[in-house]
């Protein structure tokens, strides 16, 4: 019998493995995926997202939390807000809304949207903060795992007053006292400018 070398049968080996894994797993890649429909598409499509909810670093009795479920590019985006601040029994309340603006950049992302219900109940001595229904808010959120921060818009005037444009927030000054967020990054690809 002839004498089988040792480099073509490790090939041999190899190939044969290899062949298994294919059958075994079935077809994949590009190919496999357009032959897949509808999931296969859902799967392929990737966007920016801010999710979490959260409770603000803050003095005993001010309590603040924040909410997202926003997914999507830019003004092409979906989901909700929620905020709420109660300051002792007395004062406080809640607003949400829908999310109209989302931007990433690695760890960081900055949405904005649009308040559509709220309840809040005044005290004396405290602001009132008024009818904020139809009115738009930033938010920008620093996801850096467990050391987490929140910015808002309306962090010049201690409460949300002034609309802002799509896609607007202050930078992220808040630590969170409990809960996460999730930044995850996306961008469209670029076309390269024609001269």
């Amino acid at each position: 019998m002839p004498r089988i070398r040792r480099p073509f049968v490790v090939a041999a080996t190899a190939l044969a493995v290899c062949t298994a894994t294919a059958l075994t797993l079935g077809p994949t890649g590009p190919a496999a995926a357009a032959g897949n429909g509808t999931t296969a598409a859902r799967q392929a499509v990737d966007e920016p997202s801010l999710t979490g909810s959260a409770k603000l670093a803050r003095q005993p009795g001010d309590n603040v939390h924040f909410r997202f479920n926003a997914h999507g590019f830019g003004e092409q985006a979906r989901g909700t807000f929620y905020a709420s601040h109660h300051i002792g029994k007395d004062w406080g309340g809640y607003f949400k809304g829908r999310i109209d603006c989302l931007v990433t950049g690695g760890p960081v992302a900055v949405a904005t949207g649009v308040v559509t219900e709220m309840r809040f109940k005044n005290a004396p001595g405290m602001p009132e903060l008024g009818d904020l229904r139809g009115k738009r808010f930033g938010f920008t959120v620093l996801d850096s795992g467990k050391k987490d921060q929140l910015g808002y818009s309306w962090a010049m005037y201690g409460l949300p007053k002034n609309s802002v444009g799509k896609c607007l927030g202050s930078a992220p000054f808040e630590t969170l006292a409990k809960g996460d967020f999730k930044v995850h990054h996306w961008m469209p690809p670029r076309t390269p400018a024609k001269h």
